[in-house]
């Protein structure tokens, strides 16, 4: 069996570049309790808050259940799904799933080949998070699931057909000058800038091509609250703040909530600034919430 092409080809609900990563997830916390338990079972009951939790955190902005990947999941091959009353999934409603018992684990044969090659569980972890996650998340997601602190830099390359261009780094930085796009950060260490990256608009694993309008050069803090839903950009070209940001610190207010309303830092004349559907495509799939109104002076 070739696990790495199954969990590849695992059958998604998907229009318009709709963000479903529900089954990814459940796989990846499926990993990472099996990593620390072979041969335990995960109740419905007992791991629900958890599922909720992974899928509110890192899921799509709209409201979702885990109930539905836990039924789901077994179409794929890969999971199995048993109640008090015997084998088979009750059903993708919440009370069915509590009132039956129902317990799921990998499929037997995965579990099989997971003891027989120990190294098979970071290729499968690799491949779910390249396909489903942009990079700047993929350690804090490990980690989230159990598959312990900052694994994924430890994790060998998956077997992903499409490439990431190596270039868009360079291009994205030059067209943003070499400044956060967000706070025009241009922090350097003689002539290497640090703490700057090129970050998708739509992530470039639901499509995202490696253009500079589709990027946008921000700093690290500000790459993560990107890629979490906590800013956006609107299209005025002005940032986007989640009204769900909660901080109160000055330098919370500072550096995130006084964003709000601002216009983008660049790109320099004749660059491409983001285009219009990646925006969009961030703003419905990623950004969480609406917007805070303008900061006032």
């Amino acid at each position: 069996m070739d696990w790495p092409e199954r969990i590849a080809k695992l059958r998604q609900w998907s229009r318009s570049g709709t963000r479903a990563p529900h089954k990814p997830l459940l796989l990846l916390y499926a990993l990472g309790r099996f990593q620390e338990d072979a041969d335990g079972g995960l109740r419905y009951t007992a791991v629900e808050g958890d599922l909720q939790r992974l899928l509110t955190e890192y899921g799509p902005p709209h409201r979702t259940t885990p109930a539905y990947p836990f039924h789901h999941l077994v179409s794929d091959g890969v999971w199995e799904v048993r109640t008090d009353h015997g084998p088979g999934s009750p059903g993708t409603l919440v009370r069915d799933l509590r009132e039956a018992g129902a317990t799921g684990r990998l499929a037997p044969d995965l579990r099989a080949a997971l003891r027989r090659e120990p190294e098979l569980l970071g290729r499968l972890a690799r491949l779910l998070l390249d396909a489903h996650f942009p990079p700047s998340l993929h350690s804090e997601l490990c980690e989230a699931v159990g598959l312990g602190p900052d694994p994924a830099e430890a994790l060998p390359p998956s077997a992903v057909p499409r490439q990431r261009d190596p270039r868009l780094r360079e291009l994205v930085l030059t067209a943003y000058e070499y400044r956060c796009a967000f706070c025009g950060y241009d922090g350097r260490i003689g002539a290497v800038p640090v703490g700057l990256e090129a970050a998708h608009v739509r992530w470039w694993s639901f499509g995202g091509p490696d253009e500079i309008e589709n990027g946008l050069c921000l700093c690290s803090l500000h790459h993560k609250l990107f890629d979490k839903g906590v800013l956006g950009v609107g299209d005025d070209q002005r940032i986007l703040v989640s009204q769900r940001f909660v901080g109160h610190s000055p330098a919370a207010r500072e550096y995130v909530v006084a964003l709000a309303g601002r216009p983008l830092v660049g790109p320099q004349p004749g660059a491409r600034p983001v285009a219009a559907a990646h925006r969009d495509w961030h703003t419905r799939e990623v950004f969480r919430g609406e917007p805070r109104p303008a900061a006032t002076a």
